[in-house]
């Protein structure tokens, strides 16, 4: 009874930091910082913590990495649910690429696009080339940027294939990708599905049966290893199904 008073305690404690923290992150988004050099990522990664938190979700990061990670890097993830968006730069300094539809979320679109968000419009061919221009620019001038080679959330389980952009962008840019295996303990409440509001699925994050998080992270994928981005690609979605088996099957 006591430890759940102290987690409900700090649950409420962190609900009213992320108010407060949203209200000012949102106000400040409409004074232009980047043209006199300052940047919205460092309050975008607090905003993302205190969010976890108020979420009540406990981040758990596993480095099974034996080699020391890279500074500088993209980074890949599965896509189970809406979680990662918040976890990904909570853990690991990030810019990320999001589906064109959050830059016109309520108040989460404005903080969205002030933390430096990337867009890409799934159904479009153009836009996802744009994207990767993009990406590879940013990369290009030091920035870390997380993506899903998924390509969205399409089930709780490893798609049937991944997308190629990753890995053309780490090809191009001479930057490797580190891997970051995703696994939630209630995978039911958890997993956004179709057509599921991001408010409800909020909710259901917040009353979940088990809020363990489970973020692995694993050596760096080294471009310069691979011919071309078929064979990048393929390795690495190999490997993921890997995971999926050790993680998801057992």
């Amino acid at each position: 009874m006591i430890h759940d008073l102290f987690r409900y305690s700090w649950i409420l404690i962190n609900i009213i930091g992320f108010t407060l923290l949203t209200l000012l992150f949102y106000a400040v988004s409409f004074i232009p910082l980047q043209k006199i050099g300052l940047n919205f990522r460092p309050l975008f990664r607090l905003w993302s913590v205190v969010f976890s938190h108020a979420l009540g979700v406990n981040i758990k990061l596993h480095q099974h990495n034996k080699e020391k990670l890279p500074k500088h890097f993209i980074m890949i993830a599965n896509h189970p649910s809406a979680f990662e968006d918040i976890g990904l730069p909570a853990l690991f300094d990030v810019i990320s690429l999001a589906k064109i539809e959050v830059s016109n979320w309520w108040i989460l679109g404005r903080i969205s696009d002030a933390s430096g968000s990337l867009y890409v419009d799934r159904k479009s061919k153009k836009s996802r080339s744009n994207a990767l221009r993009t990406i590879i620019k940013k990369v290009n001038e030091g920035y870390n940027v997380a993506l899903y080679p998924e390509g969205g959330c399409k089930d709780k389980r490893i798609a049937q294939r991944f997308l190629f952009g990753a890995f053309e962008a780490s090809l191009k840019t001479g930057v490797p990708i580190i891997p970051v295996f995703i696994h939630y303990e209630a995978q039911d409440d958890f997993y956004w599905g179709p057509k599921v509001p991001l408010v409800k699925k909020l909710w259901q994050i917040f009353t979940a049966s088990n809020h363990t998080a489970n973020f692995h992270v694993f050596d760096a994928f080294q471009p310069q290893e691979y011919a071309d981005k078929q064979t990048y690609n393929q390795t690495v979605y190999d490997q993921y199904l890997i995971w999926q088996k050790q993680y998801l099957d057992t």
